[in-house]
């Protein structure tokens, strides 16, 4: 069996965690607690203007987040649920393969471009590119994402924090999450 993901990293995909690979051949639902933070001071207008952008709660605090994973032939899909009503949905389309290619990512009037590195099994996401509406952004003018999945004792971390150049920290959510049964079928 295969799919975009492991097409694009090729043989490499044995690097990823099993749990990753198995998650990356066959989709699936993760689900768990969360916990958003905000930046103090001036850079809390920067991270609510983030969220508000991407559909990430405004509240601070601990939040549920389930993501639904998904393939077709050309792209990944990734649908974020925040509290079960707020939605984030991403494509992802492969350029290139690893370890020199990226994904392009769309959120919205966002697109980004990143690679990938594999650490310790975990799937590391490195901004390279970014577009607003569009329009190309140099780097240093738009917010750093880090963004990461990996296992810990049979659970998946996922993290994304922004951060802004003298601001630090401006919006971050991450948590342990669950594999979950696939949805029913209609």
């Amino acid at each position: 069996m295969q799919s975009v993901v492991s097409r694009w990293f090729g043989t490499e995909f044995e690097q990823l965690h099993p749990l990753l690979q198995a998650l990356h051949l066959r989709g699936g639902v993760l689900a768990g607690p969360i916990e958003i933070t905000l930046g103090q001071g001036l850079a809390r207008p920067f991270g609510l203007a983030i969220a508000r952008k991407l559909g990430i709660p405004l509240r601070v605090g601990p939040h549920s987040l389930q993501v639904e994973v998904g393939h077709q032939s050309d792209r990944l899909l990734w649908s974020r649920r925040f509290d079960d009503r707020q939605r984030m949905d991403s494509t992802f389309r492969p350029v290139g393969a690893w370890p020199d290619g990226m994904w392009l990512e769309q959120t919205g009037p966002v697109r980004l471009g990143l690679a990938v590195e594999v650490i310790d099994g975990g799937w590391y996401w490195r901004c390279r590119k970014a577009w607003l509406f569009g329009i190309s952004l140099p780097l240093a003018l738009f917010p750093r994402s880090d963004a990461y999945k990996c296992v810990e004792d049979g659970r998946y971390r996922f993290q994304v924090t922004f951060t802004m150049p003298l601001l630090g920290c401006v919006l971050s959510y991450g948590g342990l999450l669950e594999s979950q049964p696939a949805p029913a079928v209609e």
